[in-house]
């Protein structure tokens, strides 16, 4: 698969990847190498890395706890002072091998350590590979608050290996899969449509539909890096998707949902809102419905949550001037941003995925 470039980065896939990545150690003086990893990526994706590493230089693997749970200041601290006693300078480079929390976390850590290391990104996840790892977005979370910590800083260059999709449970799977959905449904209907026909695909259409969406999001975020307009609509679902997903992470008698199960009821939610508000066609409304459910099991949302859901939407970094701001759809392929929208109507919204 052919690489894809931007300003500051390349995304490179594969074989070619790992091309680049021996040849990119060879050309940058570097003084180190320090791996990051969680405990279940040291496992199943390390031992795979390492053996396609083409390198002479000192590498030192600093492993956290894998989960959102862990995706905090704390375990920023941890890495910051494992560094520093492992002697990281400024000419170190880091690596990040794992999902999102690893590549946003890892991603952070090297922005801020001695104010700035260079970082490559790996992703393990289809999660990471398709969302996580395009567009310098790293960061943590506050508490349950998603990635309220952070900056916009790319790394030098991300390589995509899918052959670590073997390595994943089929929640995770499907998890990357919601983002993918959501590429097509705010940028290409064709896109979107050949998704639905997933059953029929196989291996070597999931590695172009992966490129495909690695594309769309490359796209979206080289025209607007820093969130003015057009990347806003990456967006779509996770206004209402990380209210859900943080309100889960906080209740000891709920379930934690990864981030692909929460984003896909905020999908179905503001594609509802986008009915009401916007005239979004109801057709495509129940086929986005069916199509989520389909592979996503219903989540129990009681009348009890909404409140609390509700109130967690305040913390939403789209956020301007006191205003909650939503993307909706006008039709697939068509969003549109800073939609404001009456908490009635979102209540209406819970009630339609519950039906």
């Amino acid at each position: 698969m052919t690489s894809i470039t931007n300003d500051t980065y390349t995304v490179h896939f594969n074989t070619t990847g790992y091309e680049k990545l021996n040849n990119y150690l060879k050309d940058n003086h570097l003084s180190k190498i320090f791996i990051i990893v969680d405990n279940n990526t040291h496992t199943h994706c390390l031992p795979n890395f390492m053996s396609k590493l083409e390198t002479n230089l000192d590498c030192e693997i600093i492993e956290v706890e894998a989960g959102e749970v862990h995706k905090n200041i704390d375990t920023c601290v941890g890495v910051w002072n494992a560094l520093s006693e492992l002697g990281a300078d400024r000419k170190a480079l880091i690596i990040n091998v794992g999902g999102g929390v690893v590549t946003d976390l890892g991603g952070f850590v090297a922005c801020t350590f001695k104010r700035g290391l260079k970082y490559i990104n790996v992703p393990t996840s289809l999660l990471a590979m398709v969302d996580a790892s395009v567009g310098g977005k790293t960061g943590v979370d506050l508490g349950a608050l998603k990635n309220q910590v952070g900056v916009i800083s790319s790394g030098d260059m991300v390589l995509v290996d899918t052959s670590y999709l073997d390595t994943l449970p089929q929640n995770h799977l499907k998890s990357g899969l919601a983002e993918m959905l959501k590429h097509g449904l705010i940028y290409d209907a064709a896109y979107w449509n050949n998704l639905l026909d997933l059953d029929n695909s196989t291996l070597e259409d999931l590695d172009q539909l992966i490129h495909q969406s690695v594309e769309i999001k490359n796209t979206i975020v080289t025209e607007d890096p820093y969130e003015h307009g057009m990347r806003k609509t990456l967006n779509f679902g996770h206004t209402l998707g990380h209210a859900i997903e943080s309100y889960f992470l906080l209740q000891t008698d709920k379930e934690e949902l990864l981030h692909g199960e929460a984003i896909a009821i905020g999908m179905i939610m503001e594609a509802y809102i986008s009915a009401e508000l916007l005239g979004f066609p109801k057709t495509d409304l129940e086929i986005i419905k069916e199509a989520f459910l389909k592979i996503f099991k219903k989540v129990r949302i009681d009348n009890s949550d909404h409140d609390a859901i509700i109130d967690l939407l305040k913390f939403d970094k789209k956020n301007e001037h006191g205003n909650i701001n939503f993307v909706l759809l006008e039709e697939i392929g068509k969003p549109k941003i800073d939609c404001l929208v009456e908490n009635g109507l979102i209540i209406k919204a819970f009630e339609y995925y519950r039906s």
